[in-house]
């Protein structure tokens, strides 16, 4: 089966900068849109966590 990779609405091509996501099985995959052969795999959990805390401006110092 084919992933089917999503990035956010505020990603556009002409950017260059394009975070994807997917799920397979029970892990979620995360690639740059612009080095697709690198994938990172993690769980719901630890991206659940990670957003929480980029929500909460946890790593806005490295923006």
């Amino acid at each position: 089966m084919e992933i089917q990779w999503q990035k956010s609405s505020f990603s556009t091509d002409s950017e260059g900068n394009c975070l994807e996501l997917a799920t397979q099985g029970d892990e979620i995959l995360v690639r740059e849109s612009d080095n697709p052969n690198v994938i990172v795999k993690t769980t719901q959990a630890k991206l659940a966590a990670f957003l929480s805390g980029a929500k909460a401006g946890e790593f806005d110092h490295l923006i």
